[in-house]
């Protein structure tokens, strides 16, 4: 269980075996969404060292809000390696099960980029997507390095 509760925006790892915890919080469900996409590619490089020139449009829909995290993690992480891209900036907006957004980023880069691990993809395990006492929402899982 999640011992603070956030109130402001964000995102954070925790830890998991030998895989990684990506979680995303935010004012909104679109906004924690955005949030799990920058704890994700921060598995990856650091999202600061990206630069968002580069859009990317995606539309998803799923049966309820943690399916859609999930694909929407997996997206990403296939729109990463067939474009050979890096991703840094994301918006989201969420009605019903259908996702659209816009995700910005560019080309890796060795001399740029100091690349940590390959995100093989998110999985099920820990996925949980929630609205929190405070009014914040949370949205994580698991993915697989």
């Amino acid at each position: 269980m999640h011992d603070r509760v956030p109130v402001e925006s964000g995102w954070e790892h925790f830890s998991h075996q030998a895989d990684m915890g990506v979680r995303g919080i935010g004012r909104t469900l679109a906004e924690a969404f955005e949030q799990g996409a920058v704890a994700l590619c921060a598995v990856i490089t650091d999202p600061e060292s990206v630069d968002p020139v580069n859009p990317v449009r995606i539309e998803l829909e799923a049966a309820d809000a943690e399916l859609l995290f999930l694909d929407w993690l997996n997206r990403l992480v296939y729109e990463m390696a067939v474009r050979h891209m890096l991703f840094s900036r994301f918006s989201v907006a969420i009605e019903g099960g259908r996702l659209t957004a816009t995700a910005w980023g560019e080309a890796p880069d060795r001399h740029k980029h100091e690349l940590a691990v390959e995100v093989k993809g998110a999985t099920f395990t820990e996925l949980r997507v929630e609205q929190m006492a405070n009014g914040m929402w949370q949205a994580q899982c698991v993915v697989d390095v």
